[in-house]
């Protein structure tokens, strides 16, 4: 990215011509006491050459995904993204494409979102996907907003093993919409606190499979007893490659899926952009409700394959009050880039890749598990597990650093002043015997 500040007859320029006497007249609307007194504490203004050389020392501290054994998860994966996904998402077309306001001029735009849709289904088990969403936290958030509008009830459980992010932000969202949430203890193990905590007056529960500490869960009992209730069921992933080879929410009575598509196409960016993953029953109400946007096919006035937004219910299309969701755009190169790896994997591909990532984690959880005072605390897992350390994880992991090894996220980092003697663990294709053997004998070593 250039780097071009404005000199001093610039600004002049620009403040003349919007006739306006200083800089400090343009936030008059702002309080002074809200105002900063001073620079901030940055660097001042350096050239270009300099500021490259003070990006790079920066950068150089870091230690890469790609330069180290990593077995970093906990909602964010490293795969191995194929070159052919980065080379057609970068083409014009795509690149440079945009929300469709004219939908119907825009084929190539909407057959992608068509096509990434169905793959959402068919992944999760479900009848109706919509054309992605930020994350999957937001997606999570949605969902529950969304179980509310169809059931008019004004309560929505959560699991204490949902991920932390998804929690909070469903949290956020919920307290500006009148829907109270109410969150069971974290903690590795089952789902009876759960299946307690739902009553006549939950609009929906939230479950994740596999959850935060990695532990898988057969949703069908959360399933009956939310449903004997009146209560729709959430399903939440942030591991969308464990779809390959774990049952689908669909199919153990999930009434929606919602997750982190990262994994597929999207790499590890500090961060984001992610593509969150909306899945839902062929049931009218949940069809009306859902947030964001539904691409549909259809045949034009010939007879010939066409593709239109057969749901429109962001605040851009319709009028804001009667929006189903506030998100303004969708994460639709990622989704596309999504839609590009997945149809380069196929379904046996996927399968493969699940497996894979399956296999690797148990010889991690093998070779960890045989260290002394290292205690695997996961019955069944897909690529990620939670281990008990001896020491404070975050310790150990600051130590594994420092000799090259990025060995996981404490669980305290997420759930502060809790567990802090546990470490989460993932491994992926990408990970090979050797990163193995050197994790493990670093943590011996650190230990």
């Amino acid at each position: 990215m250039r780097y071009l500040p404005h000199t001093d007859t610039d600004r002049k320029a620009m403040l003349d011509a919007i006739g306006v006497a200083s800089m400090d007249a343009l936030f008059t609307d702002v309080p002074e006491a809200a105002r900063l007194d001073g620079l901030i504490d940055l660097p001042k203004k350096q050239g270009e050459l300099q500021v490259e050389r003070a990006m790079a020392a920066l950068s150089a501290k870091n230690i890469s995904a790609s330069s180290a054994p990593f077995f970093v998860g906990a909602g964010a994966y490293k795969h191995h993204i194929p070159s052919t996904v980065d080379h057609l998402i970068q083409r014009s077309e795509f690149l440079t494409a945009y929300t469709p306001y004219q939908p119907e001029i825009s084929q190539g735009t909407l057959q992608t979102l068509f096509e990434f849709q169905t793959q959402v289904a068919q992944l999760t088990g479900m009848d109706v996907a919509n054309a992605s969403m930020y994350d999957g936290s937001t997606a999570c958030a949605e969902a529950v907003m969304m179980a509310a509008r169809v059931t008019r009830r004004m309560k929505g459980v959560l699991a204490g093993n949902v991920h932390p992010h998804y929690v909070e932000a469903t949290k956020t969202l919920a307290k500006y919409s009148d829907v109270s949430i109410e969150v069971t203890e974290p903690g590795p193990g089952g789902l009876d606190a759960l299946i307690a905590a739902i009553d006549e007056e939950t609009a929906c529960v939230v479950v994740q499979t596999p959850d935060v500490f990695g532990q898988l869960h057969d949703l069908r009992a959360i399933s009956e007893a939310a449903h004997a209730k009146g209560a729709l069921v959430i399903a939440a992933f942030t591991e969308v490659v464990s779809l390959g080879l774990v049952e689908a929410p669909g199919a153990m009575g999930a009434d929606i899926a919602v997750g982190e598509g990262q994994s597929i196409g999207v790499g590890l960016n500090f961060g984001g952009p992610y593509v969150g993953l909306f899945a839902c029953k062929d049931d009218r109400r949940f069809i009306r409700q859902m947030p964001g946007r539904l691409a549909g096919e259809t045949v034009d006035a010939d007879g010939r394959r066409g593709y239109v937004l057969t749901l429109s219910t962001r605040e851009q299309h319709i009028r804001r009050d009667k929006a189903t969701s506030n998100i303004c755009t969708n994460a639709g190169l990622c989704s596309l880039a999504f839609t590009i790896h997945m149809t380069l994997l196929g379904e046996m591909g996927l399968t493969q890749l699940a497996r894979i990532n399956h296999e690797t984690a148990c010889d991690l959880a093998d070779a960890l598990g045989a260290i002394e005072g290292v205690d695997v605390i996961n019955g069944a897992f897909f690529n990620e597990f939670a281990v008990r350390l001896p020491r404070p994880a975050a310790e150990v992991v600051d130590q594994l650093a420092k000799v090259g090894v990025l060995g996981g996220v404490p669980a305290s980092r997420l759930f502060p002043g809790q567990f802090e003697d546990v470490l989460l663990v993932a491994a992926t294709e990408t990970n090979t015997l050797d990163d193995i053997a050197i994790f493990a004998k670093a943590l011996a070593g650190v230990l």
